[in-house]
């Protein structure tokens, strides 16, 4: 079980494995105000870096599934680097249909609503392992502003228009589920750019290394086409946020 083996080449460099900036993982931690014991549920964890930083900022504990086996490595790696493998624990496994042993009063999935089949059907599972007046927290992608065609979707790494919506059009999906938007974090150009650029001095380092490699064509590819893609579409058409929700 892994996920595609192009993102555990280019991101194997990350700690966070959306758009976000330590700082504001920080920043959006902080603004829970989640009180210290508080548990926490992880639906693709990735590195671990939320769990880790929140538990050694705020004293929470937590469970992270991730289907990565490197990403899981390096979030128990992370979990002992900042003292804190006692109160949250990573799980090499596949988070779609995950539900907690216990309620939990954070479950969160931050970039990674395929498991349930988008927004609305990963909402309804984290739903399941939530305790009453407990926080769902979304990370999800938006458009800026509507592609003018599709092309300019694929561009960004999307299917088609119709994959994403306006960030307003986003808000008012929350709503008709019957959850209140209670806090949000937004990906700024600078968090975008640290995310995307990151990935390309990964990757020409595991080009150089790895030169036979049979996986390395894929890289080069991936190396030469990514910074035009990115800076020709997704800098101006893509954004993404983490929404707090609390059903009604």
């Amino acid at each position: 079980m892994d996920i595609p083996r192009i993102f555990t080449v280019s991101e194997s460099a990350h700690r966070i494995h959306n758009p976000f900036t330590a700082e504001k993982l920080a920043a959006f931690g902080a603004s829970l105000r989640m009180e210290p014991g508080t548990r926490v549920l992880d639906l693709g964890s990735g590195s671990g870096e939320m769990l880790c930083t929140w538990a050694r900022d705020h004293g929470i504990s937590g469970t992270g599934i991730d289907m990565s086996p490197l990403f899981t490595a390096q979030a128990q790696l992370r979990a002992r680097e900042l003292g804190v493998a006692d109160r949250v624990t990573f799980v090499h496994g596949d988070a779609a249909g995950y539900v907690a042993d216990a309620k939990v009063g954070v479950a969160a999935c931050v970039g990674a609503t395929w498991i349930g089949g988008g927004v609305a059907g990963t909402i309804e599972l984290l739903a399941n392992s939530l305790q009453d007046g407990g926080l769902i927290l979304i990370g999800e992608p938006y458009w800026l502003q509507l592609p003018p065609t599709e092309e300019v979707a694929q561009g960004c790494r999307a299917q088609a228009i119709s994959d994403f919506l306006l960030l307003p059009d986003l808000i008012a999906s929350f709503d008709a589920l019957h959850y209140d938007v209670v806090e949000m974090m937004l990906a700024s150009q600078d968090s975008w750019d640290r995310y995307e650029a990151t990935k390309w001095l990964t990757m020409r380092r595991w080009l150089d290394a790895n030169p036979d490699d049979e996986f390395a064509p894929e890289v080069r590819a991936e190396l030469t086409t990514s910074p035009e893609r990115y800076t020709r579409y997704g800098r101006d058409y893509l954004g993404w946020g983490v929404f707090a929700l609390m059903a009604r």
